[in-house]
Formats: structure tokens, C-alpha cells, sequence
């Protein structure tokens, strides 16, 4: 199938794709990597009145350090992430995840904002965001807004933007000191049945503290674990503190069945990972 007819237009500017957001009342689409956009249109998921292109927007295509803050802009490609030498010192954990999306075509034109957006549950870049308690910079018609990624998600594939907003940035605080990630696919760089991640700080006397861990694909949206990370702080990771949190995650998960991997086999896979992913952020004190 081909999409179906729509208006074309190429932003100049910020507010100029605001203006145009506006114009069209919350019928208009962002144009920017694609990658999910244009398979959406040629089916006829989508039909919306317009797109409008912001590629030409070089202010939305750099990463910028800003004291302890990273900020990321919404057109900084997946490859960027992948081999900037910025991104690798200062957010190791997004750099590593990156590498999970797709193939190189793909990592070629996709982008940190688009894939915010979209909001695929079972996406690395929202839950890196998410675990890096990251916040999310929006332009509208009255004024810019940021929004953090825990408040990001109203459910599946639906973002909390108000109509004629437009994602500019992303705004990521210290990175900790330590991470680990994991993720299962049933194929290599297929989107995944299951991805975790985790983040965490080692205190003084040996005690991780400030552990954040996230799953994706175990809920309507990435899903942050906090009263089972809370029960870990000051401890040792031990493999009893690793057991019962594998144990305990099973509580907080509610996975759902589709053409990847049924809800019981989530539900199987959720503990084994989660126990996984802890040992080796315990390992990553030897690196």
C-alpha cells in the first residue's frame, strides 16, 4: 500500500514546526528518522493531514554537556549515540543499549526523540531514559515545558504531549557510576520479548546505593522498579539480595501476549534476567 495523500512541509525553525502543529490542529505528524512514521503511512495506520519535516533542524542535532547534565537534542541519530565519544563517557549506559536497535540502516536514520515519541513498551532508548531518570523538553504554542520520563507515558505508544508540541531535547542528570543491561530477542536485533536495565553507586564502606532498575516489555509502558531497589539499597548484592529480587519483581510485572512471546513466557523470563542483569552490575566492580 502507499500512504495516503498528506500536506508536505519543511520546518526552518522551532517555531516554525510549532506554527505548523498548530495549523493543523493535532493532524499533523513530525517527520524525522522515519523509521516508524513511514511503515505507520504506507499501511494506512496513519492518515494524518500533514507531515512536517524538522531534519533541517541542526539546533535539534547535538549532544552538549551542561555541568553534571548531558543534554541530548531530539534529532541526535541512534548512530551518534553508537560512536560519539561524548555520548560513551558521559551516558556509557545509552551507548551500550543503542547498539540492541535494529540494524545499521536503521541506527542510521532513527533518532533519540522519534523513538521517545513513539513509545514502543519494549523499546531500549525509553526505558535507557527512564532508568537514567532523564527529562524530556517539549515546544508548544504556550511556551516550553519538560516533562520527566516517569511521567512521560500515558500508556502503550502514547506520549504525554499536548497537541502542537514538539520534543526538542533531552536532558540527562550525572550518569552513575555503575550499569548493566540485558535484553532477549528471538532473533539478533529483533525487538525484544524482554530488556532490563539497572544503575547504581557504590558507597565507601562497599554498600550499592541509588539503584535504579527497568524493564521493558513486561508492561503497557517501560516500567521503573522502586520498592524493590529500595530493599537493595546499602546491601552487598549478595546472591540472596539477588534471588529475592528476582523473586519479587514477579509483583510488579503485568505482561501482556503478542506474535513475540506470550505472557507466561515473560512472566518465566522476567526473574532469570532481572537476577542476571544484578550480577553482572555487581561483576562491573571488577572492570
Amino acid at each position: 500500500m502507499k500512504a495516503a495523500d498528506f500536506v508536505y512541509h519543511r520546518a526552518n525553525s522551532i517555531e516554525e514546526a510549532v506554527g505548523h502543529l498548530a495549523e493543523h490542529e493535532g493532524a499533523a505528524r513530525i517527520l524525522a528518522g522515519g523509521q516508524s512514521l513511514m511503515p505507520m503511512l504506507n499501511m494506512r495506520l496513519w492518515r494524518p493531514s500533514a507531515l512536517i519535516d524538522i531534519n533541517g533542524l541542526v539546533e535539534l542535532d547535538r549532544v552538549q554537556p551542561s555541568g553534571d547534565e548531558t543534554v541530548v537534542g531530539a534529532m541526535v541519530r541512534y548512530v551518534t549515540l553508537e560512536r560519539s565519544p561524548l555520548v560513551a563517557e558521559r551516558l556509557p549506559l545509552l551507548a551500550r543499549m543503542v547498539r540492541f536497535i535494529g540494524d545499521r540502516q536503521v541506527r542510521n536514520r532513527g533518532t533519540l526523540g522519534g523513538s521517545l515519541v513513539q513509545g514502543d513498551p519494549t523499546g531500549e532508548m525509553p526505558l535507557g531514559c527512564l532508568v537514567l531518570g532523564a527529562r524530556v523538553r517539549v515546544a508548544g504554542p504556550d511556551g516550553p515545558r519538560e516533562i520527566p520520563m516517569t511521567e512521560f507515558y500515558s500508556g502503550p505508544y502514547a506520549a504525554t504531549l499536548e497537541a502542537g508540541e514538539l520534543l526538542t531535547e533531552v536532558v540527562f542528570p550525572r550518569h552513575p557510576q555503575h550499569f548493566a543491561f540485558r535484553e532477549f530477542c528471538r532473533r539478533h536485533n529483533d525487538f525484544a520479548v524482554l530488556s532490563i536495565a539497572v544503575t547504581g553507586d557504590v558507597s565507601s564502606d562497599g554498600g550499592w546505593r541509588n539503584i535504579q532498575l527497568g524493564l521493558g516489555g513486561v508492561n503497557d509502558t517501560p516500567l521503573l522498579v522502586t520498592g524493590m531497589t529500595a530493599r537493595l539499597e546499602g546491601s552487598r548484592l549478595t546472591d540472596a539480595d539477588i534471588a529475592a529480587a528476582g523473586e519479587a519483581v514477579l509483583g510488579v510485572i503485568d505482561p501482556s501476549s503478542d506474535i513475540r512471546a506470550s505472557a507466561e513466557y515473560r512472566r518465566h523470563l522476567a526473574p532469570i534476567y532481572v537476577r542476571r542483569v544484578l550480577q553482572d552490575l555487581r561483576s562491573s566492580l571488577q572492570n
